[in-house]
């Protein structure tokens, strides 16, 4: 019986006629037919370019068998740790292993291994000698050449070195997998495929590579960590797909890791195409009996609208993966997938979400990116959004209107966050008043991140003035509307420039909010983002400026603690902060204080009033963001 899924046995595929698959894609998390996620993209595409594509998921690493459960690929296997990188999924910033798997039926942990871009190929290799692999997906996408590893406190090499694949697809791999397709297909042998963009090869020799930047080599990497810093600048500069040059890293004087420029971004009508795919947009039904995948929860009535982000942030990888440039869905796409939602059975009448990185991006930054690309050493929106930027929620706001008024639609959430300072850019209150009037229930989540203008601009994100500007427009909003809706911001401690004086300020603000933000992200370094570069080397690769780095495992504690100050447990890490802080006038029993002094030691109450100045509870602040979440 056809599930409509991709075959995942080989019975499923003698029941369709196919003798031999031509791709086995081996995928660390369970299949799910959604575009949401990666693999189901790049199986679907292949699938329309006539190919025949298994899903290999999870397979049980203690048993040798389980890599050839679909038998040998014509063409090659490709693999994939899975939406997330392994490691992240695993493990918290703590380094403690998390207890569920949102990627796993049942959401249980443990059925993926560490590092499962390696296990997998190594894995394979066993079983089939000759092969192809292609390694794709974010965990190799971002760990394409030699990087910061954060749970071994080490720098890797390049992923394709450990891995033993034959080329990685970075990026958004639906060009690069098409073209790798064709040319295996076509008999060129897998060393031969060193052309395509979005891809990573290795090689012995660099005869006939003239178009190249040599990064330094790894022994010096190893080092010299300002080597480091320098080479991860020249990375960033070349990741957009019109500027960026084909890099070259050096392991030897016989091995060399080749990375192709970027591959180009999708036009509207590619989008278009890849996301009319016939998928079912639901977990296989083989998971049904232990509950379903959980995290399809979110994103089965949600709308991918666009991909790309020109807001770079610096703790974000969406510059090394996704890249600059954002590239869109057309509305009419947008609003045939949304009237399928309507006809599902489980469907209530509300979607959960329309955006991408950011929901509130629906073009290009400027004309020129579209023909030119982004920018190499300018931000569009950092430090101010710059004089060429096309600000306009035109499209964005008929889209949700379209979208609002479908039969069946109850509501449209807007939950991957959007960016304040492009709204303010745009000096025109339609789309705020459209924002608060129909896509908020209740409460509207923000990223303003940081409170110090210091932490902000080694960030990437705009200055405090600029959200406390959009936190008065909202409240303003909000009131002519007849609403009572507030803010919940996110905030993260421990960013590097932090110190405990800045992680002070921050628990001062949380003060005067009124209530404890559950929305902290202790700073986590991932691979492949300026600030993990800072993170391990302590310089900022933009400037080549030391930076303060809070790696201290306890001082990280600490600055978690000052944001969640009313927590009991966090009692004992909050006094140790402030008194190394210096800041022993936020104990006491004055509104002003953060915690009351320990018992049985007399502390004296401060009486500073340049410290108290401002600690009082703002009544702009208190009015728009709640007093306790729920």
């Amino acid at each position: 019986m056809d599930t409509g899924f991709l075959p995942i046995s080989l019975e499923e595929c003698r029941q369709r006629g196919i003798k031999q698959l031509d791709f086995v894609y081996v995928i660390g998390d369970a299949y799910v037919d959604h575009p949401s996620f990666g693999p189901a993209i790049i199986s679907r595409v292949l699938e329309s370019q006539g190919y025949q594509v298994g899903i290999l998921s999870q397979p049980d690493m203690g048993n040798p068998e389980s890599i050839q459960a679909l038998g040998e690929p014509r063409l090659a296997f490709l693999v994939s740790a899975g939406n997330m990188d392994s490691m992240v999924n695993h493990y918290s910033v703590s380094r403690k292993r998390r207890q569920t798997d949102a990627y796993t039926p049942g959401g249980l942990m443990g059925k993926r291994p560490d590092r499962a871009s390696i296990s997998y190929c190594n894995f394979i290799r066993r079983a089939y000698k000759k092969v192809p692999i292609i390694l794709g997906g974010i965990e190799a996408s971002l760990r394409r050449l030699a990087h910061y590893d954060y749970w071994s406190n080490s720098l890797k090499r390049s992923l394709l070195l450990d891995s033993g694949a034959d080329l990685i697809s970075y990026g958004m791999g639906e060009r690069s997998i098409v073209e790798i397709a064709h040319a295996l297909h076509s008999g060129l042998s897998v060393k031969d495929i060193t052309f395509i963009q979005g891809t990573v090869y290795k090689t012995s020799s660099l005869e006939g590579i003239y178009d190249r930047i040599c990064l330094p080599d790894y022994e010096t990497l190893l080092q010299d960590k300002s080597a480091y810093a320098r080479s991860f600048h020249l990375q960033h500069e070349n990741t957009d797909p019109f500027s960026g040059k084909r890099l070259v890293e050096a392991y030897s004087s016989h091995c060399f890791v080749v990375q192709n420029p970027p591959a180009l971004p999708l036009t509207t009508e590619e989008m278009d195409r890849v996301y009319a795919l016939p998928y079912t947009r639901r977990a296989h039904p083989s998971y049904d009996a232990l509950g379903g995948v959980p995290a399809t929860k979110e994103i089965q009535f949600s709308l991918v609208s666009s991909r790309g982000c020109f807001g770079g942030c610096s703790f974000c990888a969406l510059t090394f993966h996704q890249g600059r440039i954002v590239q869109v869905r057309s509305q009419e796409s947008l609003l045939e997938e949304a009237r399928k939602m309507t006809q599902e059975a489980d469907f209530k009448g509300y979607i959960h979400d329309v955006g991408g990185p950011t929901a509130n991006f629906r073009h290009p930054a400027c004309k020129k990116q579209e023909t030119k690309g982004a920018c190499k050493n300018r931000q569009c929106l950092f430090p101010t959004p710059c004089k060429n930027l096309d600000v306009s929620h035109k499209d964005y706001r008929m889209l949700l209107k379209r979208l609002r008024e479908i039969p069946g639609v109850k509501k449209v959430f807007i939950r991957s966050g959007i960016r304040f300072d492009y709204l303010l850019a745009e000096n025109q209150p339609e789309f705020l008043e459209e924002l608060c009037g129909y896509h908020v229930s209740g409460q509207l989540k923000v990223a303003p991140e940081h409170i110090s203008d210091a932490v902000l601009k080694l960030m990437g994100k705009p200055s405090w003035q600029v959200y406390k500007d959009f936190c008065r427009a909202y409240e303003k909003t909000n009131q002519r509307l007849g609403k009572k809706q507030f803010l919940v911001p996110y905030l993260m401690s421990s960013h590097p420039g932090s110190t405990l004086k800045e992680a002070v300020k921050l628990g001062e603000y949380c003060r005067d909010l009124g209530y404890m933000p559950e929305q902290v992200q202790d700073f986590y370094p991932t691979p492949s983002t300026i600030s993990t570069c800072m993170y391990y080397t302590g310089l900022d690769p933009r400037t080549m400026e030391k930076v303060y780095v809070p790696d201290n495992p306890h001082e990280k504690a600490m600055q978690r603690a000052l944001i969640q100050y009313r927590d009991p447990k966090n009692y004992q890490l909050v006094l140790e902060a402030l008194e190394k802080a210096g800041r022993l006038d936020l104990v006491g029993y004055e509104k002003h204080c953060l915690i009351r002094p320990p018992a049985g030691k007399p502390y004296k109450e401060s009486h500073d009033t340049r410290n108290r100045k401002g600690c009082q509870k703002k009544k702009t602040i208190r009015n728009i963001h709640k007093k306790k979440v729920t």
